[in-house]
């Protein structure tokens, strides 16, 4: 059976999947699963409660959760009784948490634990329409969510039979979900998404990896990112058992122990991982070293299906024996494919995972095209490194005068909650969606993006400067954990970094330099001042001349989603940093101009 609904995809998992293990999630330590049938009980009893609370279609609970097999129960228990779910980040401020429980008039607020039901509670009783609050966790003071699946265990026939009649109205048009979007530009926008939207999505993607029952993938990625979400159904479809990271912090753990053989990720997870490995082999000596660095060198030229000649390929073979089967291991030793979005990948980092073994499936889209626009593949034919990739079925695109990518098909979004002049602004009279992003296709098939278009800005001199590539080159700098590229209106490009500090102590302990304890004692330091100036020159050569960093400042903040600079879903806030940094940026054009 093809799904055409959300929680199809939960009562195919009985018909073709019975018995298997379906989700996982640790428990005091050890990992505790359930099968599809347990699943498929637990959603259809916190339904069946809704529907006795007096729920109905079209109402929306909002929830705020880590990722767990709870939340995947609660999300199917909204679907079949038609009420709408509007997940939301772990990582937002409490005025944010307001505006999102207000603007989208939940009726029932879920929350992970303690420290979410501190902040959010007291917001939660200031807000008319909210009715009920529950946590998933054990929390003082607070009802658990299994009151209503308990309510559900003792709901009458009728209500069984009313859950049914729901379910078989229930199209694929419908309202299914309200996400809003991580806002890097201003309020959130509340993106309203179908059962279609998500369901062929998902079925996309399933298609590409591939998954089999016998795979065990770890959920990574919030599943309250349009991103997580599609790679929780397509795995669901496939009857693979989806893991749940413990935290971001155990995630290379949590890879070895369940011995994943897929995962998905944003970007910056990447980034971690890679600069992880690189770490490590600095630490090595003598030949062990070497031929690490040997190996890495070789892996960022690398390119698949043959096109760099046999006696690369010869001398790879060597390179993973000796290294990157190491790389493997420490990634549990099974990983093949791991998905990737959400944000601009640095083209190296896609090479050397796939020299490695790992095969970064690079793949575009926003919340508001649920969100797969295009996807690379594994088989020649569809796939072209440092690019995006080619459309999903029933999808169009095409790229406007202005460089702006546009798509059309079942993936777009319904439009935007409360907000019809919003949606017309970006959804046209023929129905594109205007994507906001510049880029352009090679071969007529394979998407490569330069930037957003909001992001692009001109130097005094006429000159357009897009920053994102900008930024992941200097990205590739060991020196440098985030950067971001200003200069709208000036002579020239600029840019506010920020060190990898680990990375720089071990440079200077290298070095015998004294650094004292403090950030800006280092950063002060004549030779690390010399050194980040020679990092920017080198870094120069590869651009175009009106590209090239003439200054920059060196900030000793860490940037995060709990410090404002990066959105929940780690994409630079350049607003929140223009804001915070007025003083270096004026000593850039101004004090020295």
């Amino acid at each position: 059976m093809t799904p055409t609904r959300t929680f199809d995809l939960m009562e195919r998992a009985l018909k073709l999947f019975s018995g298997n293990h379906a989700l996982a999630e640790k428990v005091e330590g050890k990992w505790t699963f359930y099968t599809s049938e347990q699943y498929n009980e637990i959603a259809h009893h916190f339904a069946y409660g809704l529907l006795e609370m007096g729920y109905k279609k079209g109402d929306k609970i909002v929830t705020v959760t880590n990722n767990r097999p709870q939340w995947n129960f609660v999300d199917m228990g909204m679907s079949m009784a038609g009420v709408v779910h509007v997940p939301v980040y772990t990582s937002m401020n409490s005025e944010e948490y307001r505006y999102i429980l207000e603007h989208s008039d939940a009726k029932m607020v879920l929350l992970a634990d303690q420290k979410l039901h501190d902040l959010i509670y007291p917001i939660s009783q200031n807000v008319k329409g909210v009715k009920h609050y529950f946590t998933f966790d054990e929390v003082e003071g607070a009802e658990s969510w299994l009151k209503v699946v308990e309510k559900g265990e003792a709901a009458s026939e009728e209500t069984r039979k009313r859950l049914e009649e729901i379910k078989d109205k229930i199209v694929p048009d419908d309202l299914v979900s309200l996400i809003y979007t991580s806002g890097t530009t201003g309020t959130s926008k509340g993106v309203m998404l179908s059962h279609q939207n998500l369901i062929k999505n998902a079925l996309a993607a399933a298609g590409v990896f591939n998954l089999t029952p016998q795979d065990r993938y770890l959920s990574i990625i919030p599943v309250c990112h349009v991103g997580g979400r599609m790679a929780s159904y397509q795995t669901q479809y496939s009857g693979a058992c989806i893991y749940y990271a413990e935290s971001m912090g155990t995630i290379a753990i949590n890879l070895k122990e369940i011995k994943a053989t897929g995962f998905d990720a944003v970007p910056r997870i990447l980034e971690k991982i890679y600069d992880s490995v690189i770490a490590k082999g600095r630490t090595l000596t003598g030949i062990k070293k070497r031929l690490f660095f040997w190996a890495v060198k070789l892996g960022l030229q690398y390119e698949p299906h043959g096109k760099k000649g046999w006696f690369y390929y010869q001398k790879l073979k060597i390179a993973d024996k000796l290294i990157f089967t190491k790389w493997r291991e420490a990634l549990g030793g099974e990983a093949k494919m791991v998905g990737c979005g959400g944000a601009s990948l640095q083209p190296r980092l896609e090479r050397i995972f796939w020299a490695s073994g790992l095969k970064i499936i690079n793949m575009y889209g926003l919340t508001e095209t649920s969100p797969i626009i295009t996807i690379n593949r594994d088989e020649k034919s569809g796939c072209r490194l440092g690019s995006v990739g080619t459309l999903i079925d029933g999808v169009e695109l095409k790229i406007a005068e202005d460089g702006e990518v546009l798509c059309k098909g079942h993936n777009v979004m319904l439009g935007y909650y409360k907000d019809p002049s919003l949606t017309k602004q970006v959804l046209d009279e023929e129905g594109w969606f205007h994507t906001g992003d510049v880029g352009h296709l090679e071969d007529g098939r394979f998407l490569k993006i330069t930037d957003r278009k909001k992001e692009i800005f001109k130097l005094s001199s006429g000159k357009y400067i897009a920053p994102q590539p900008i930024e992941n080159r200097m990205k590739e700098s060991s020196f440098i954990d985030q950067v971001m590229v200003v200069g709208e209106h000036e002579k020239f490009a600029s840019a506010l970094l920020v060190p990898d500090f680990k990375y720089l102590k071990e440079w200077c302990a290298a070095r015998d330099l004294k650094t004292g304890d403090e950030p800006d004692e280092i950063i002060n330091l004549p030779e690390v001042i010399a050194a980040y100036n020679e990092e920017v020159s080198k870094i120069n050569k590869s651009l175009s001349d009106w590209e090239h960093i003439n200054r920059f400042r060196i900030v000793t903040d860490e940037w995060s989603p709990a410090s404002g600079e990066l959105s929940a879903s780690l994409k630079l806030k350049r607003k929140v940093v223009l804001e915070k940094y007025p003083e270096l940026l004026d000593s850039i054009y101004r004090k020295q101009a």
